[in-house]
């Protein structure tokens, strides 16, 4: 599984941390930043978005200081479901409910081991294909159309 994997600044340590617990599990696709040098980070949403949109991944994670704003900004991508998680029931269930494709961690919003497990539960759940969440799923999908 290819995993396109982005911060800013502040979740810069955070990406590094998961990167390397998980390198043995996952193929990472790091998009930046790659240092703890202020940067806009809009800019690493979008090229984890674009990794999806493109198929070069098959998930992303954005990370920034509270979360808000990397899912805000990946959001605005035609086929991203981008959910904000903090913990690991929220992970769970963006998957399982939301069939989301990025997840948006902030790193001050937990530690690094729950960090970890909200990661791990992200990427090893599948999405239900209840009808009903099927059926919500492609109506916000059809709002892209709009």
């Amino acid at each position: 599984m290819r995993v396109a994997i982005g911060s800013d600044h502040g979740g810069f340590e955070l990406k590094e941390y998961l990167k390397s617990e998980l390198k043995n599990d996952f193929d990472f696709i790091d998009e930046g930043c790659f240092s703890k040098d202020s940067v806009d980070y809009p800019l690493y949403a979008e090229k984890v978005a674009k990794e999806i949109q493109n198929k070069n991944a098959d998930y992303g994670i954005v990370i920034c200081t509270n979360g808000i704003g990397m899912s805000i900004a990946a959001n605005k991508f035609k086929g991203i479901r981008c959910a904000l998680c903090l913990n690991e029931s929220m992970a769970f269930k963006a998957k399982t409910h939301n069939n989301a494709n990025v997840l948006s961690l902030g790193a001050e919003n937990q530690g690094r081991t729950e960090a970890l497990q909200i990661v791990k539960t992200f990427l090893s759940t599948k999405f239900s294909n209840e009808e009903r969440h099927a059926r919500r799923v492609n109506i916000i999908n059809n709002f892209e159309g709009e």
